[in-house]
């Protein structure tokens, strides 16, 4: 398979641009997750991903989800749909070579084979699936290139629909990565259906279990004195949005989540209907049903890891994707990862 290097020495607008003083890296990964497909294109300039192209398509495959956590016609044909829809958006774009994957809706369905195949077979898009693990340790080179690579000690939370991503270290890989099955659409499916708590003491019964999960995790690290903590995800964004609309300082308003903050938060999330959520400064329609629910994991994994404050931190498992197929970090090289 040919590598980033390759198609840039060989197919001028395919996988780089010629500008003065040589070629220009690109990549391309689609990110096929419950909300949405996002194929994005960057180049490296400089030291910053420079957007090139990106295109989104909505899904709803959380909907299409029977009990068991199968994909069903629907949000197969779905997911067909946006792969071909994204990957042709433009059709006088040069593509570079595309890494398409998906995210714990599709990775932990039951059928996730026959889903992958259908795709691939009317698309011609091989998806491939990343272990937790690999979305944590890729979460964390993401975050720590975009801090800098001088940060010192660096812990990373993320928070998915199926999964919950930890990492910590100190250098250009993370020395401890977990994944847990915590992640805010199954928590809401399992414990929070409709995204409602019915009452007070459901409420704190959901606090009960998700530190009693976490309590039980062996290994999770724990935040040293003065260590940098980056929180990643659209849960963590929307949340510090949410939060911040109300803080005294708009300068750092979506930048920072505190624990009082997201607790206040929780407090707000719990009293209003999910169908009216979406009306609160920084909660997306799409995600307010789950938002009740990832702002109460988000609060279990703070504790957890002993975190009064976390940095909100805009790249993630994409970025990181990106940045080593590119070939910009320090003894990363572009590679492929089988299937499955």
């Amino acid at each position: 398979m040919s590598t980033i290097s390759d198609i840039m020495i060989t197919e001028r607008g395919r996988g780089g641009e010629f500008r003065e003083g040589g070629w220009m890296r690109q990549a391309g990964v689609l990110d096929v997750g419950c909300h949405s497909a996002l194929l994005t294109v960057v180049r490296w300039q400089g030291a910053i991903l420079e957007p090139v192209f990106s295109h989104k398509v909505r899904l709803r495959l959380h909907k299409t989800l029977d009990r068991k956590g199968r994909l069903g016609k629907a949000g197969v044909k779905s997911v067909q749909r946006a792969v071909a829809e994204a990957t042709t958006a433009d059709p006088h774009l040069r593509l570079p070579e595309v890494f398409a994957f998906a995210t714990s809706v599709i990775r932990d369905a039951p059928n996730r084979e026959e889903v992958i195949a259908r795709v691939a077979r009317t698309t011609g898009t091989l998806l491939r699936v990343l272990p937790g693990e690999e979305e944590a340790r890729l979460a964390y080179v993401a975050a720590r290139q975009w801090t800098g690579c001088a940060v010192g000690p660096l812990l990373v939370l993320d928070i998915g629909g199926g999964t919950v991503e930890i990492a910590s270290g100190t250098g250009g890989q993370p020395r401890v990565v977990r994944s847990l099955p915590l992640g805010a659409r199954r928590i809401t499916r399992d414990c929070l259906p409709g995204g409602i708590a019915s009452s007070g003491w459901r409420l704190a019964e959901v606090r009960r279990h998700l530190r009693h999960c976490l309590s039980m995790e062996p290994g999770v690290p724990r935040a040293a004195p003065g260590q940098r903590v980056l929180a990643c995800s659209k849960t963590f964004e929307q949340l510090a949005r949410f939060a911040g609309a109300a803080s005294d300082e708009p300068r750092r308003t979506g930048r920072q989540l505190t624990l009082p903050q997201l607790r206040a938060a929780i407090r707000v999330l719990a009293d209003v209907a999910p169908d009216r959520r979406g009306a609160l400064p920084g909660i997306s329609r799409h995600r307010a049903e789950q938002s009740l629910a990832g702002a109460l994991i988000a609060e279990g994994l703070m504790e957890a890891c002993g975190v009064a404050s976390v940095e909100i931190c805009p790249w993630s498992t994409r970025e990181g994707l990106l940045l080593e197929r590119l070939g910009v970090l320090d003894g990363a090289y572009p590679h492929d990862r089988p299937a499955g």
